[in-house]
């Protein structure tokens, strides 16, 4: 499903590019054992935002977070509002993701959906910035992930061993390494 707002960005590319990194980094490395039923449903929207300031970006995830929460979860699972204008420094983003919680508190959302996040600088506390372990939640645009609760509940059901995705990822990205991640996505680089 894409939203595509005016022509002040290719939201066309940037919705594509973002789909590749789900395809091939969190569905094809299996970094999310829940993304792959989503997205072959065709249950993920994918929402463009032209902000340019994180105000701007507030009211656009403001707007989406309402829509997810009245939203037919066979129509709509979760929502990817990838913002490649707004909140490009990390430590930035990094901070607004606690206005972000603050917004679902102040819509009584919280614990109905939450707010998870991907970044293309992304990097863990007590990590270098290179490090690779950072790469399991670095995507090709600032991006803010809105999940229903309910449904990572049952999906923590459906896997048992949830509590150990963070240290499998850890792991397949030292195994593939660098030079791996970049082969990954060698097809999308513009030449």
């Amino acid at each position: 499903m894409h939203i595509m707002p005016s022509n002040l960005i290719d939201t066309d590319d940037v919705i594509s590019s973002t789909a590749a990194w789900l395809d091939k980094a969190v569905i094809g490395l299996n970094l999310c054992p829940f993304a792959k039923a989503v997205q072959v449903k065709q249950q993920v929207r994918y929402v463009v935002s032209q902000a340019k300031t994180p105000e701007a970006l507030l009211e656009d995830l403001e707007r989406e977070l309402e829509l997810l929460a009245e939203a037919n979860p066979e129509k709509i699972e979760t929502t990817l509002l990838i913002h490649p204008l707004a909140l490009n420094d990390f430590l930035d983003f990094n901070d607004f993701l606690d206005v972000a919680d603050g917004m679902l508190e102040e819509m009584e959302l919280d614990g109905i959906l939450q707010v998870a996040s991907f970044h293309p600088d992304y990097q863990f506390a007590g990590t270098e910035q290179d490090d690779i372990e950072n790469y399991t939640n670095r995507s090709p645009y600032p991006t803010l992930h809105l999940l229903r609760e309910e449904s990572i509940d049952k999906a923590v059901e459906a896997f048992p061993e949830a509590e150990q995705i963070y240290e499998k990822n850890m792991e397949t990205m030292r195994e593939l390494g660098h030079e791996g991640w970049r082969r990954l996505f060698s097809k999308y680089e513009k030449k």
